[in-house]
């Protein structure tokens, strides 16, 4: 696995027949100064992920960067979605580890992860990092976001189109390192020949709508989706940085 660095380059991952094949880029966007997502690619074509550390709480880019880590410590045999669940936990502790170590209060990192296993993935995610499917020009989202507006929506005290103009906006309720409990969530999703997984960071979201994101994603390959998306939201000013992990199933999805 591939623990791949923010240098707004994408990191494609070379074809291997029978294997999921992906590719993964991250930007540092229009606005911020630094790049404080990270993401981990995968010859082997299991394990696929977003990190996105939370600038408001300050070195977030470090936060980000023990994430990946610990997930990229997973072996690759036997691998379930209960060691995906475990990794992530082990993040938990070392940001908070970190942090402690370092005299500062509070810092931390959303992430969402994909375990590849034959003709399934498992998605475990924290916070507002998200991961969609696409089949047959559909879009799904996977992940449901642990954020304040999020749980506005489920209650009904917030409309679909006033999201991106509430206050709160970019507020999570779960974050790694945020808590000495970390609460998981975590999906297995079924895959065929053809499906594409997206894992993003909100930098993307933020600025492509649905319909755009199915635009870009139904590209050739996984690396000229990855281009495609984050330039596209290059075009939308992309305020926050964006990162992105495209994965196409080929074949009988075996990893």
């Amino acid at each position: 696995m591939t623990p791949d660095s923010r240098d707004n380059a994408s990191t494609r991952v070379p074809n291997r027949p029978g294997r999921p094949q992906g590719a993964g880029l991250s930007h540092t966007g229009h606005v911020r100064t630094n790049n404080e997502d990270a993401i981990l690619t995968d010859p082997s074509g299991v394990l696929w992920a977003v990190a996105d550390g939370m600038g408001g709480y300050g070195h977030g880019d470090v936060a980000a960067d023990l994430v990946i880590e610990q997930l990229a410590l997973i072996p690759h045999t036997p691998v379930s979605g209960a060691h995906l669940v475990a990794a992530l936990q082990s993040a938990n502790s070392a940001v908070r580890r970190w942090a402690a170590s370092a005299n500062v209060a509070q810092m931390g990192a959303t992430v969402v992860a994909a375990l590849i296993d034959g003709g399934a993935t498992t998605i475990a995610w924290v916070g507002d990092s998200r991961a969609y499917r696409l089949r047959g020009g559909e879009l799904l989202q996977l992940t449901r976001d642990h954020s304040v507006v999020q749980e506005l929506l489920d209650d009904g005290h917030l409309s679909p189109a006033a999201v991106r103009q509430h206050p709160q906006s970019h507020v999570v309720t779960r974050a790694i390192g945020a808590a000495d409990r970390l609460d998981v969530d975590s999906v297995e999703v079924a895959l065929e020949p053809g499906d594409f997984l997206l894992l993003c960071s909100d930098g993307l979201t933020d600025c492509l709508a649905e319909p755009e994101i199915i635009t870009h994603l139904s590209a050739p390959s996984p690396d000229a989706a990855c281009r495609r998306l984050v330039a596209a939201a290059l075009d939308q000013g992309a305020p926050d940085n964006v990162s992105v992990v495209v994965v196409r199933i080929d074949g009988d999805a075996a990893p």
